[in-house]
């Protein structure tokens, strides 16, 4: 392999069991992700609970491109590039909040919340008109939404969001129209800096719940959790590149057996399993009889969008570079949940997943130490092992996606097939470009 560049086929072997160590650390293969996978994907930008009036904004990240999401006065939502069209600053500094304008520092050429370019001091100044129809935010060409979750892809061309998600919409809906008054995103995000490659963090919530009695053994060894993992748990794949983690229980099952949230803060507060039990008695009405049974973990939707359900938790995974991420994590919750249920149901989730929370760290250094790992150049002929569980994997008669066991790595091959795939057509358009 030349080190340097290598090529997609070097990189993931044709059956996803063998993964090359330079697809975490080589600056070469990052340049081809920003270009071809997060610059060609639907990216996750925020909730609608989080822009529900004309002006409301937050700010986040494309992979690295810095974007404005906005509540315009129109009531869609208008996502523009964070650069100012005169010298380039960002003209929003803010992690949220509510604007008629944006301004620049730097000159305070100002726009409005829909990216459009609004007023030139200067312009007085001298004798030549600036055409503003020209010099508005740069747009994100294509914006659309599902269950409130809303996404932005900067490939004009890219497929319809319905499309891209699959069949992955099944297990969305297990959380995003569980309620009848839906749920809400609360705050703005933890964000922290991790040592390791952006794709470790979607990897794990893709499915790899097979660590959890050993990485955070402390906690979960030899618990009735992980025995429920191991009688009832599967790895599903919806669509390649997406993946979701659950245990589907099985028919006749209790609805205290099946509810939500018995992992952590309801097996030990009678008040919070008071409402989870309440909750769930509506949801077989609501979803159906088969999901009504399910009590799904955690589910990334590629390329760096992830959900940790038993403690109600969005992520998601801003490179900065390949071997740094930026972590963004918010709490969600029913609309509708008494605020009392809502500060303990906070806490369980700052406790275990927070950015102190004992999960979390123990996950981090997991990342940091597997980048470590991936450094090290005399292994550089040893690709990391992804076979777990091949060909095990099977067409499920009551949940949409191919299914194996817990243990089942299907999810990961299917993400870096697709990986390797995307990068291979987009150096084929460009001719070949290495």
């Amino acid at each position: 392999m030349n080190l340097l560049h290598p090529q997609p086929a070097q990189l993931v072997s044709d059956d996803g069991c063998y993964i090359s160590r330079r697809v975490f650390t080589s600056r070469h293969v990052y340049d081809w992700e920003k270009r071809y996978i997060l610059g060609r994907s639907w990216l996750f930008l925020t909730h609608d609970s989080q822009i529900p009036n004309p002006g409301d904004f937050v700010t986040t990240y494309m992979g690295e491109t810095p974007v404005i999401v906005a509540r315009g006065s129109d009531g869609k939502v208008h996502v523009s590039i964070n650069s100012c069209s005169h010298r380039g600053l960002p003209v929003c500094r803010a992690d949220r909040g509510n604007a008629k304008r944006f301004i620049c520092p730097y000159h305070n050429w100002s726009y409005t919340v829909e990216g459009q370019l609004h007023t030139v001091p200067q312009e007085k100044k001298v004798q030549q008109p600036v055409d503003k129809a020209r010099l508005g935010l740069k747009a994100v060409p294509r914006v659309e939404s599902y269950g409130g979750l809303i996404f932005g892809c900067l490939d004009a061309g890219v497929e319809p969001l319905e499309s891209f998600l699959g069949d992955m919409r099944w297990y969305l809906d297990c959380m995003f129209d569980r309620y009848p008054k839906g749920i809400e995103v609360i705050g703005s995000p933890h964000k922290w800096l991790i040592n390791a490659n952006w794709k470790l963090p979607v990897e794990n919530q893709l499915g790899d719940v097979g660590h959890g009695p050993y990485l955070h053994g402390s906690l979960l060894k030899d618990t009735p959790q992980v025995a429920d993992l191991e009688a009832y748990g599967m790895n599903v794949v919806p669509k390649a590149g997406h993946g979701v983690s659950v245990r589907l229980m099985p028919k006749g099952a209790s609805a205290e057996q099946c509810m939500w949230g018995t992992d952590g803060l309801a097996s030990f507060d009678p008040e919070v399993k008071a409402y989870l039990l309440e909750s769930h008695k509506a949801v077989e009405s609501r979803l159906g009889e088969v999901r009504s049974r399910l009590r799904p973990l955690c589910f990334s939707i590629y390329p760096n969008f992830s959900f940790l359900w038993p403690n109600n938790t969005i992520r998601i995974s801003h490179p900065r570079g390949p071997g740094q991420v930026e972590y963004w994590s918010w709490w969600v919750v029913e609309k509708d949940a008494p605020d009392h249920i809502k500060k303990k149901l906070q806490q369980n989730y700052t406790f275990f997943f927070g950015p102190g929370g004992v999960l979390e760290q123990e996950d981090s250094e997991a990342w940091s130490q597997q980048f470590i790992g991936s450094n090290i150049d005399y292994v550089d002929d040893a690709p990391l092992y992804y076979g777990l569980g091949m060909g095990e994997e099977v067409d499920h008669e009551e949940i949409p996606g191919r299914t194996g066991s817990c243990f089942n790595e299907h999810y990961a091959r299917d993400f870096y097939k697709r990986w390797r795939q995307e990068i291979e057509d987009g150096l084929k358009g460009d001719g070949g470009a290495a």
